[in-house]
């Protein structure tokens, strides 16, 4: 797609949005709204079993379906010179799908989200006591094993904010080999893109502070940033988050 000047007289870019674990595609609502109207292209791809697709759920869902059904998005789109944005889980699945296609991959950016190196699984990247809790919440259904969708306190939504009700209706339950399954990479993490990564700070993601913590000490080649806001700063805070989205896209 040829550059077209966006609202903020910068070329247009194109984003491909992945939501995290017992979200849709439709959890980036607002960002993506704010996006186009700076002139960009926005894509907000369903992993199989979560949101609009929730009717697909199956026991034989892992972490390589997640990054096929981004790797597939990106490819049947025909999209190139992607931002490829990966919140929570999602962050799994976009590093894998960049080390799949990183030729059509611009930059990678991480929102608060779980950073997985080749051979390990998600629930080994957690600290010891995320990774119990998850493990004990694991309930079996006829569509497999899956993490029930929690209250919207955990992802750092006060029960009464505004948005609150609008999560709650649609989060659904994750498919738990999704965290017991590898990831696999022929490079190393990132691919060797530029890389954004984007911390949650208020209040901090408690699972999440292993992968910060391995980010800043193994990956100071990244972009490390942080937003003032909590672990669903896509919901809570749309417009700082696109802020942020749109730095990395006047980035050269």
């Amino acid at each position: 797609m040829s550059p077209n000047p966006g609202a903020e007289g910068s070329p247009s870019a194109t984003f491909v949005l992945v939501h995290g674990g017992f979200h849709g595609g439709w959890c980036w609502r607002d960002v993506a709204d704010l996006l186009r109207a700076a002139g960009h292209r926005v894509t907000t791809p369903t992993q199989t079993g979560a949101g609009e697709r929730s009717h697909l759920l199956h026991e034989s869902i892992t972490l390589e379906t997640f990054v096929s059904d981004v790797v597939a998005h990106v490819q049947y789109e025909d999209l190139t010179d992607v931002i490829l944005v990966g919140h929570s889980f999602g962050g799994c699945s976009v590093v894998g799908a960049a080390d799949r296609v990183p030729e059509r991959i611009r930059h990678l950016v991480l929102l608060d989200a779980l950073v997985p190196e080749s051979g390990k699984t998600a629930l080994e990247v957690l600290d010891d006591e995320s990774r119990a809790a998850r493990e004990a919440l694991v309930v079996q259904t006829p569509a497999g094993a899956v993490l029930p969708s929690p209250p919207v306190e955990a992802f750092g939504i006060p029960a009464d904010h505004p948005s609150a009700s609008w999560v709650r209706d649609r989060l659904t339950p994750h498919p738990a080999r999704t965290y017991s399954t590898s990831i696999e990479l022929s490079g190393p993490v990132g691919a060797g893109l530029p890389v954004t990564y984007v911390a949650a700070t208020a209040p901090p993601y408690p699972a999440l502070l292993t992968t910060r913590q391995w980010v800043k000490r193994n990956r100071p080649d990244w972009q490390f940033r942080e937003i003032a806001a909590c672990h669903d700063a896509m919901v809570v805070a749309p417009k700082e988050t696109a802020q942020i989205l749109l730095d990395v896209a006047r980035r050269p």
